[in-house]
């Protein structure tokens, strides 16, 4: 008796299961899709609220400061000097990292991860930043070849809906 209880259970928990799973697949497939943001920020602060012209001006990344800050492709970008901000202003796409300020290692690879401002680099007069120091060693492995495949995905990465 206990036995056909428990396979009773089991038949009813697996029917209840299969039912949730085609309940599940039809209301995520009716739910429109999440775009990527343009710009990777956290906290309303596009990279984590990191200084983009310093990368260039200083050599290093410095924190930006709340009282100067610009919006730019639905980011707020945060500068550590009101020159800094106006250079930003005047040619954003000058100074803005690559591919929104997300991985350049994970776009290569053809998905998008966050980043750690202390990862970065400059390469032909582009900022490019990454998850982490360690995943930035696997990029500079091969810059080119990274960069092309990068290039590549990001279109259909930032397009994607």
């Amino acid at each position: 008796m206990f036995e056909g209880t428990v396979m009773t259970f089991m038949t009813v928990s697996r029917r209840g299961l299969l039912v949730g799973l085609a309940a599940s697949t039809v209301v995520a497939g009716a739910a429109p899709a999440l775009a990527l943001d343009p710009v990777f920020s956290r906290w309303g602060k596009a990279i984590r609220g990191y200084d983009p012209v310093a990368y260039f001006t200083e050599g290093r990344p410095v924190e930006g400061a709340a009282e100067h800050t610009a919006e730019w492709r639905g980011a707020t970008w945060r500068f550590a000097s009101a020159a800094n901000r106006e250079a930003f202003v005047a040619a954003p796409e000058r100074y803005a990292p690559r591919y929104g300020g997300y991985c350049a290692w994970a776009v290569s690879e053809g998905y998008t991860a966050s980043i750690d401002p202390e990862a970065w680099r400059i390469v032909d007069g582009k900022l490019y930043l990454n998850y982490s120091k360690s995943v930035q060693q696997r990029w500079q492995k091969d810059i080119p070849g990274n960069i092309a495949k990068a290039d590549r995905n990001w279109p259909g990465l930032r397009d994607a809906e």
